[in-house]
């Protein structure tokens, strides 16, 4: 069956990063702690074949383990104690993640490969193990369905099955699996009730 990879990532932040675009003098680097990804089929009723998450070692230039701001886990939910249980290594998460798609596009709400690769390898001081050809941005899928720009411009991914009344199990923002959940299970949606064509993933 075709499939696609939808993806989230949760990157560190303290309060105001997202405005200051991370230029403050105590800002982190905007580095991942988490990635999260479901394999949605392009096929028949469109299934959800799989999903994959993994928290990530955050890392900063000098090769020391980033602390966690109490804002970042208050929006995330993500913890030390998930760090330090369940963290890898940068370069095996990408690993992970590469496995888990089978070859297939990336797709994510914006651009999160440029944090899960660009910057965070960069920081890591590692070369990219997945080309930047591999990833779209979502957004497009969207447009292709018709949703008006400015509701695009005002609709986070954890907002997205809410926007279309789609029934879904609770999922929880700023989660990297359950934001790629919400997307997910939109774009199935999408296609089931014929608004958006399965061949559009490979157009864009």
């Amino acid at each position: 069956m075709k499939t696609a990879i939808i993806f989230d990532c949760e990157f560190l932040c303290l309060e105001g990063s997202q405005r200051r675009f991370w230029c403050a003098a105590h800002d982190p680097d905007p580095v991942i702690a988490q990635i999260g990804a479901v394999k949605l089929g392009l096929e028949g009723e469109f299934p959800i074949l799989d999903t994959y998450k993994s928290y990530v070692r955050p890392i900063d230039r000098f090769g020391e383990r980033y602390p966690l701001d109490p804002y970042f886990t208050n929006l995330t939910g993500i913890t030390e104690e998930d760090i330090d249980a369940h963290g890898v290594a940068l370069e095996d998460a990408l690993s992970g993640i590469d496995s888990f798609s089978g070859g297939a596009r990336f797709w994510s709400w914006g651009k999160d490969e440029l944090n899960m690769l660009a910057i965070s390898c960069y920081v890591a001081g590692i070369q990219p193990s997945i080309p930047a050809r591999r990833f779209d941005n979502a957004v497009k899928l969207f447009i292709a369905a018709g949703m008006p720009i400015e509701d695009l411009a005002k609709t986070p991914s954890n907002k997205l099955a809410d926007y279309y009344g789609v029934d879904h199990p609770p999922l929880r923002g700023h989660d990297g699996l359950d934001d790629a959940l919400s997307i997910s299970y939109t774009l199935q949606h999408l296609m089931k009730i014929g608004q958006l064509q399965p061949e559009v993933f490979d157009r864009t």
